[in-house]
């Protein structure tokens, strides 16, 4: 028997029931469930890890400049920029996770955590939580199945795909799990952990999926640095022991409910939102159009 990742009330209660960290559970749960071995388990977490950090070094060192022009190696400059709003930590951190995700726009590889249009947001979390901590690769491992177990309950109360439950399914499910392994991998108990998730869920509900032009690029990016910056405003909330009142259960459900009631022109259909801008639908026509140019000509 494992826990099978039903809701969070469930997975503190299994976890104080049998004496377990936080990620022990997910680890079981592998194992029982989908009959992995745990060395497989922790040899797969570090290639994945592995790849997180290629994919922030890839966006922050080589060319990004996806082939619709949307993204044009924004992270470097935001890196690069002399002016720093809050600190360069804060720089850094945003800049991590656009670089992240502006190698998934470029077709380079990236780690699908929970979904490739959110992959920007765990590496950039991660990595700058890692350095600013001294953290081992271990400890990061471990906070990254804390993530994985946060996104088995999502996907089962609510959704980890935009085009179920809009953006908030994606990027917030991602800055959600970011928030909660922060929380443990700095020591934060159960409770915490879970209240950053409530936290963060909060912060992101309600956000459509309006990709422009139909390509994960605008508004996903930014997206994604705005949700790492959230994870770590979550985490240091919950840290605080400042409640989100409402239990994380009840947020996750919350989700589920709006991303059931969005209309379907804000799910990843690029029919509303910021895709249907002015701006929006002329990049569509010229993204159409460089498509048609790029067939092979029929002999």
């Amino acid at each position: 028997m494992s826990f099978l990742f039903e809701d969070f009330k469930g997975w503190k209660a299994y976890c104080e029931a049998n004496d377990m960290k936080l990620y022990e559970p997910v680890i079981e749960y592998e194992v029982v469930q989908k009959e992995h071995d745990e060395s497989s388990i922790w040899d797969g977490l570090d290639r994945a890890y592995q790849v997180m950090k290629e994919a922030v070094k890839t966006g922050l060192t080589e060319d990004m400049t996806s082939r619709s022009g949307m993204v044009n190696n924004g992270a470097k400059k935001v890196y690069n920029h002399p002016l720093t709003v809050l600190s360069k930590e804060f720089q850094v951190l945003i800049s991590r996770a656009l670089a992240a995700k502006e190698v998934n726009s470029c077709m380079g590889r990236v780690v699908a955590a929970p979904t490739a249009g959110a992959s920007g947001i765990l590496p950039g979390v991660m990595v700058t939580l890692q350095e600013l901590h001294d953290l081992s690769d271990k400890k990061i491992m471990e906070g990254l199945l804390v993530g994985a177990g946060i996104a088995l309950i999502m996907e089962k109360r609510a959704s980890i795909a935009g085009a179920v439950g809009g953006c908030q399914a994606e990027t917030g499910s991602a800055a959600a799990m970011g928030a909660g392994a922060i929380v443990y991998c700095l020591g934060g108990n159960i409770d915490q952990a879970f209240n950053a998730v409530a936290i963060t869920v909060q912060c992101m509900l309600g956000l459509i999926c309006d990709p422009v032009a139909g390509l994960v690029e605008v508004p996903c990016v930014v997206r994604n640095a705005s949700a790492a910056a959230i994870a770590n405003s979550s985490a240091q909330i919950a840290l605080a022991d400042v409640s989100a009142v409402i239990p994380v259960d009840e947020c996750v459900e919350a989700m589920g409910e709006v991303g059931q009631s969005m209309e379907t022109r804000y799910k990843e259909t690029a029919m509303g939102g910021l895709a249907t801008t002015l701006t929006g639908q002329a990049i569509s026509k010229k993204v159409l159009i460089q498509d048609i140019e790029m067939l092979p000509d029929e002999e």
